[in-house]
């Protein structure tokens, strides 16, 4: 019985938790490089725990840290019990050296992640034993306990202000020191990237517009964009086109083909070499579409946890989304409730993947009764939530789409920025090329 109590112990190494802690009073120096690695809950011995947490806090407000110093912390900290000065001396003296110390903490890692996937597996369990919900959101909160173990992230979303400034000063140091004049990835769009300061991580950015305004346009030019420009994966959802009807917008784009001959395939010798040219550009990028019309905010989560390198979700478009609860709402009260429901899941998405997404969202047809029939936010259909969820919203006007023979800005878009938790609110003007299904900056010109 003894034997099988002793098996069934957490997985922990005392050892390796003893010789981080002795590195790091014997040489202060490698404490950086355990940082990037462990966090105070990893330390199953609630002694060691409390050490490494004013060590941790030390660091943070880049205090000197030796033996004394730890201990005068400890102090402050109320843990400082009557043992911990010979505990201290202790993992000095048993500690070789601190030449070690990546491999110490990377065992202490692991101990940690094990204990981690044996509490999620027990939590996964018992909520299938309990059977509180359908097993499409059992499913998925396991996904995410599994995927927060992945990604390294702990249960207790409580940080001290501390270690966030800390993570803050790292990333505006990175800022300062890259080329860019922008935070996040560019749109490709430099007049919007000055505006919005790009795409930014765990931002939700919706594109409204009334139907053939380019909303799908101009998703697929940010995706394609951020494609090739960052090498990162895109995964682009279309619950409206099929996959080959997104392949051609995307190759019309990028090649400069018009979209009438690429429709009826009478391509000129020039035009067969651009899309050659355009679709080996393309095939080296790692663009995934989805073209699945019954799509859910967790299929889509599902997805996109397991790619590797992901930095851009597209979605196109929100109304056209189920809820979790597949074919509920057809009332037109419930169906805010829905898109509601929709919209507050896709935001936890973005900062759950720590992603910008992308997601576009139609008009109600309140403008085309104004005379001015540039959008506003009340314009957003089942609105409400979906403006107060989004870090951005962007509406796209033309006028020539209304005034085609007295329009003074043929060939122009008016991307209004209407909701920016960035920066200001304003227009960005755009030049559009429809037969290519191009937006560009203003002043971009092409032979």
């Amino acid at each position: 019985m003894d034997e099988e109590l002793l098996g069934k112990q957490l997985p922990q190494s005392l050892e390796a938790e003893q010789a981080v802690l002795g590195s790091i009073l014997i040489d202060s120096r490698c404490i950086a490089d355990v940082i990037g690695i462990l966090r105070p809950e990893d330390f199953y011995l609630p002694q060691n725990r409390q050490i490494f947490e004013a060590v941790y806090s030390m660091f943070n407000f880049s205090q000197s840290i030796d033996p004394v110093t730890v201990l005068d912390k400890m102090r402050e900290m109320g843990v400082y019990q009557d043992n911990s000065r010979d505990y201290i001396m202790q993992l000095m003296e048993i500690t070789p050296t601190a030449a070690n110390v990546v491999r110490y903490a990377n065992i202490v890692r692991d101990k940690a992640m094990l204990r981690g996937l044996a509490q999620a597996a027990t939590e996964i369990s018992e909520t299938v034993y309990s059977q509180v919900g359908t097993p499409a959101e059992m499913l998925e909160a396991a996904e995410k306990k599994i995927y927060a173990l992945r990604k390294g992230e702990r249960g207790d979303s409580l940080e001290h202000i501390g270690t966030v400034l800390h993570k803050y000063f790292d990333r505006l140091t990175e800022l300062s020191q890259s080329d860019s004049m922008i935070p996040g990835m560019s749109t490709g769009l430099q007049d919007l990237d000055r505006r919005i300061k790009g795409l930014n991580d765990s931002n939700l950015i919706l594109v409204a517009a009334r139907p053939s305004m380019g909303k799908s346009a101009f998703a697929l030019n940010l995706a394609t964009n951020v494609a090739k420009k960052y090498k990162k994966t895109v995964a682009i959802f279309n619950l409206e086109m099929s996959r080959e009807e997104i392949a051609k917008r995307i190759v019309a784009s990028e090649g400069l083909i018009n979209m009438d001959q690429l429709n009826t395939g009478k391509l000129t010798e020039d035009e067969w070499n651009k899309l050659c040219v355009a679709s080996a550009a393309l095939s080296q990028t790692d663009i995934r579409i989805d073209d699945n019309p019954t799509v859910t905010v967790a299929d889509i989560s599902a997805k996109c946890r397991r790619l590797d390198n992901l930095g851009l979700i597209v979605i196109d478009y929100l109304q056209l989304m189920m809820g979790s609860g597949y074919g509920k709402g057809s009332s037109g009260e419930n169906r805010v409730q829905v898109v509601s429901e929709i919209s507050r899941a896709l935001k936890i998405m973005a900062k759950d993947l720590n992603v910008p997404v992308v997601c576009l969202s139609q008009l109600s047809r309140a403008s085309e009764s104004r005379t001015d029939k540039r959008p506003i936010l009340s314009d957003l259909r089942e609105s409400g939530a979906i403006e107060q969820d989004a870090d951005i919203v962007m509406a796209l006007y033309r006028d020539e789409y209304y005034n085609r023979d007295d329009s003074e800005n043929k060939g122009i878009a008016e991307c209004i920025v209407l909701k920016n938790r960035q920066g200001e609110t304003g227009v960005v003007e755009l030049q559009w090329m429809g037969q290519y299904q191009l937006f560009s900056s203003k002043e971009w010109k092409y032979d």
